[in-house]
């Protein structure tokens, strides 16, 4: 492929640990790639991250200085039948001594069947399986090849990892100080979200726009457009933020609740997911400080349900306000942990004869139901917890 063709970002792709910028913590001396190469030891591994964090580019460097053979995969497009012609020819490489890496981009595309092809030859050699994923491998990647993978968590790249990208470009690309200044770079890192490939790209779009002139943050704006939420509604970045929000609530921090619903539905998650949660909010952590706050969230369900956005935005941010500013309360729910654990600790205790049902003369003669009396507030002499723990509190007022 022509040279000019090739994207930036690839043209400038690390060759070898030592160029990588970032994720100091596995790729610096002495920690954990270093070890692993510098020992010829390939063990499988998950690559978990946001995209441009460096997932494909360790898997590459991995594979070239292991002189393994690499072999790429994406599993939005690729099935069991691909996995299987990989596994065959990694066969043969076994047999010549030779190792195989097995990259799959986007693991969390391929479904729990397409995951358990992988099982025996991870399990026995045959390849070493590299996967790399946006998403919680807790959530998407089944526990028998979770088991068998070391899971390396890649965290966004920090803004000066970002400016270092920029500017290793910009001398490759021999590019002046009055063509791209220093807040130029600035801009782009902060534009970026701690994507060094989206920096890049950014950049070379910014290029083209504006050839042998100095870069405005004119150009820039108009070279990204807009910055797009970093959110999957199915992954990670979702449970982080509902989590977010959630907190919010229980702090009564309306201005940080509304800022993380607003980022959740910008997103594209379903208000009625959202709605859903502020019932159980409603429930768990106000509970009888305000009885009425479940009302509230119901109705504001009932009433997304039926309106839809955009219209039902107000329902969703007035019933947050009203869930922070109300009274919180957790006795409930402390007590319903305790009650389950209870449960739990002593699940086959017999319920007490006196409180047995008792639609026969013979439950009757054996003291089902005895002296027991159907009227308001009837509490019976032995109680109504099993004998061994008569003395159990659950609620406590």
């Amino acid at each position: 492929m022509d040279k000019e063709l090739t994207p930036l970002a690839d043209r400038l792709r690390p060759v070898s640990l030592s160029q990588v910028i970032g994720h100091e913590n596995i790729t610096g001396k002495g920690k954990l790639l270093d070890k692993l190469l510098k020992g010829s030891f390939l063990v499988s591994m998950i690559f978990w991250g946001p995209p441009g964090s460096g997932k494909t580019t360790l898997a590459r460097i991995i594979a070239s200085e292991a002189k393994a053979e690499f072999v790429e995969l994406s599993a939005v497009n690729s099935g069991k039948k691909e996995v299987m012609k990989i596994i065959e020819a990694a066969k043969l490489n076994r047999e010549l001594n030779r190792p195989t890496i097995l990259f799959v981009d986007e693991i969390h595309r391929f479904n729990k069947a397409q995951q358990d092809a992988f099982l025996p030859y991870v399990e026995n050699g045959t390849i070493t399986l590299i996967g790399a994923t946006t998403e919680n491998p807790s959530f998407e990647v089944i526990s028998a090849l979770l088991s068998r993978c070391r899971v390396i968590v890649l965290e966004p790249l920090s803004n000066s990892s970002v400016i270092s990208i920029i500017k290793n470009a910009a001398s490759a690309l021999k590019l002046t100080d009055k063509v791209l200044p220093n807040n130029i770079i600035e801009l782009i890192a902060d534009l970026s979200g701690g994507d060094g490939r989206g920096a890049l790209n950014l950049l070379e779009i910014a290029l083209q726009l504006s050839p042998h002139k100095t870069i405005t943050p004119e150009t820039i704006f108009s070279a990204a457009q807009k910055q797009f939420p970093l959110h999957d509604k199915a992954g990670e970045s979702h449970y982080n933020l509902i989590s977010a929000f959630i907190k919010s609530l229980r702090a009564g921090d309306v201005s940080a609740c509304f800022y993380y619903m607003a980022r959740l539905l910008q997103a594209g998650d379903d208000p009625k997911f959202v709605a859903r949660r502020m019932i159980v909010f409603a429930s768990e952590d106000i509970g009888m400080a305000a009885p009425a706050a479940l009302n509230i969230a119901v109705s504001t369900f009932l009433a997304v349900e039926r309106i839809g956005l955009p219209e039902c935005r107000y329902n969703l941010f007035n019933c947050a306000a009203v869930l922070a500013k109300a009274p919180k309360s957790r006795q409930v729910a402390d007590a319903m942990s305790r009650a389950i654990s209870a449960a739990e600790q002593y699940p086959n205790l017999p319920v007490p004869l006196h409180l047995r049902n008792a639609p026969t003369k013979l439950m009757k003669d054996l003291g089902y139901n005895e002296k027991y009396k159907w009227q308001a507030g009837f509490k019976h002499e032995k109680g109504n917890l099993p004998p061994e723990i008569q003395n159990l509190e659950i609620f406590i007022d």
